[in-house]
C-alpha cells in the first residue's frame, strides 16, 4: 500500500504548482521527498502516487483493466467487482470508513461534483469517462458507498458482434438493412446488455457522406464514421444554474443539419422531442431504452411520456408514426459462469385490438438454437426490402 506520508508530501509540493499535475511533475516531487528508487521502482511509484492523488487509489487498477465494468465499495473491507461472470469480492481494503467518505468525496471533485454533508450524494462522470454514483453517511447507515461504472471505448463492427455470437449470422443482413434503409428503432435491454455497443456498430453502417449527431449525458458512443457530432448535457453547477439538458440538446440537434439524430438514452421528457423530430422529416434517427423484455417497451414509453405531459393516445399516435423496429437485447449466465450478451428480438411497433401501443416479435433468438421468424415478419422485410 502506498505511504500515505509520503503522498501528502508529494501532495503538498504539486499543490504549489496549479493545474493537473504531469507525469514529470509527480517524478519531480517524489525525487524531492529524498526517495532513492530504481527506474521500474520509480515508475510503479510514480502510477501508484498517481492513482492516490488523480485516481481511484486502491480502485484503479480496477478502473485500468479491460475486463472490468463494476467496481463498488460497500465498506472498507467490501471492494466488489464484476469482470464479466457477475459480481465478485475483492481482497482490496481500504484503510476506514473515513478513508472510503475521503475517496468518495475526492471522486466527486475530480467530477466537478460536490460532496459533503449538505450534499451526501452524487452522480458524476470521471475525466476519463468512469460514471460515479457515491452515498454519505447517514444517508446510507453503514457508510460511505461508491458505486463505479467503467466505460469502454472499443467499437466492434457487425461482422466482429456475429463472431462474437451476439448476433446471429442470419440477422446481420437484417441489422444492416435497417440502417441503410433509414428505418427508425430503439435498442432496448436491462443495464449491462450491451445497448450502446451494438448502437455504435449500427452507426458505422450508416453512409460516410451522412451526418450524425448523438445526444448522451456524457459521451459513450463512438462509431466508427467520419462525420459525427457529439452533443452531452451539462448539470448545474453548485448555484443551481447553467444546465443543459437532453430535451434542450434534441431541439439543438434539430438546427444542426442532421442526417441521423441519436440519442443515447432515452429516459425522460425528452421522448416528445425525440418522436416529435422523427415524424418530421428525420427518418433514420435511434435511441436506447431500458427496458426488461421488447414487450415491457410501451409501458416504459408510456412512464417517460407521461413526464412530457403525453397521453397514451398522442403517444401511440406518435410512436406509431416514428418507429419502424425494436431491437432487444438479452443477458444470461452460461454454463460455464460466463454472461452472455446477445440480441434476442427484432420487435414491430403495432397498436392492439384494444388500441393500445404494443411490440410484436418479427424474429426472435434464445442465443444458443436457430432464430425463429414470427407472424409480423414479412411486413418488417417489406419494410426493409427484403423478401418476406
Amino acid at each position: 500500500m502506498t505511504d500515505q506520508r509520503l503522498v501528502a508530501g508529494v501532495r503538498e509540493r504539486l499543490s504549489r504548482l496549479g493545474g493537473r499535475p504531469t507525469h514529470e511533475q509527480v517524478v519531480d516531487a517524489l525525487r524531492a521527498g529524498d526517495v532513492v528508487l530504481g527506474s521500474t521502482a520509480l515508475d510503479e511509484m510514480v502510477r501508484e502516487v498517481r492513482a492516490e492523488l488523480l485516481g481511484a487509489g486502491p480502485l484503479q487498477r480496477f478502473l485500468d483493466d479491460a475486463s472490468v465494468t463494476d467496481v463498488l465499495v460497500n465498506s472498507p473491507t467490501e471492494v466488489w467487482v464484476d469482470a464479466g461472470r457477475g459480481l465478485h469480492l475483492t481482497g482490496v481494503t481500504l484503510e476506514n470508513h473515513a478513508a472510503v467518505r475521503d475517496l468518495a468525496v475526492r471522486l466527486a471533485a475530480a467530477g466537478g461534483q460536490r460532496l459533503d454533508d449538505s450534499s451526501p450524494t452524487v452522480d458524476a462522470r470521471l475525466p476519463d469517462g468512469t460514471r460515479l454514483h457515491a452515498v454519505l453517511a447517514p444517508i446510507c447507515t453503514d457508510g460511505a458507498v461508491i458505486s463505479l461504472r467503467v466505460l469502454r471505448s472499443q467499437s466492434f463492427t457487425l461482422d466482429e458482434l456475429v463472431d462474437a455470437w451476439m448476433i446471429p449470422p442470419t440477422w446481420e443482413p437484417v441489422l444492416r438493412a435497417i440502417v441503410t434503409q433509414r428505418a427508425s428503432f430503439l435498442v432496448s435491454g436491462a443495464t449491462g446488455t450491451g445497448k450502446t455497443t451494438l448502437l455504435a456498430a449500427l452507426l458505422s453502417v450508416v453512409d460516410p457522406a451522412e451526418r450524425i449527431v448523438t445526444i448522451e449525458e456524457a459521451r459513450e458512443l463512438a462509431p466508427t464514421h467520419p462525420h459525427v457530432v457529439p452533443l452531452a448535457v451539462r448539470r448545474a453547477n453548485v448555484e443551481g444554474t447553467g444546465a443543459v439538458d437532453l430535451a434542450d440538446l434534441v431541439r439543438n440537434a434539430l438546427r444542426m443539419r442532421p442526417d441521423r439524430i441519436v440519442l443515447g438514452e432515452c429516459r425522460g421528457a425528452e421522448v416528445r422531442d425525440v418522436l416529435t423530430a422523427l415524424n418530421t422529416g428525420h427518418a433514420g434517427g435511434c435511441a436506447t431504452i431500458h427496458a426488461n423484455t421488447a414487450a415491457d417497451v410501451p409501458a416504459r414509453l408510456e412512464a417517460l411520456a407521461a413526464l412530457a405531459g403525453m397521453s397514451r393516445e398522442s403517444l401511440a399516435a406518435q410512436a406509431l408514426s416514428a418507429l419502424d423496429a425494436v431491437i432487444h437485447l438479452r443477458r444470461v449466465a452460461s454454463p460455464d459462469g460466463e454472461r452472455r450478451r446477445f440480441v434476442g428480438e427484432i420487435g414491430v411497433v403495432r397498436r392492439s385490438s384494444g388500441g393500445e401501443l404494443v411490440v410484436r416479435p418479427a424474429l426472435t433468438w434464445n442465443g444458443v438454437g436457430a432464430p425463429g421468424e414470427h407472424a409480423d415478419w414479412p411486413a418488417l422485410a417489406e419494410r426493409l426490402g427484403a423478401s418476406g
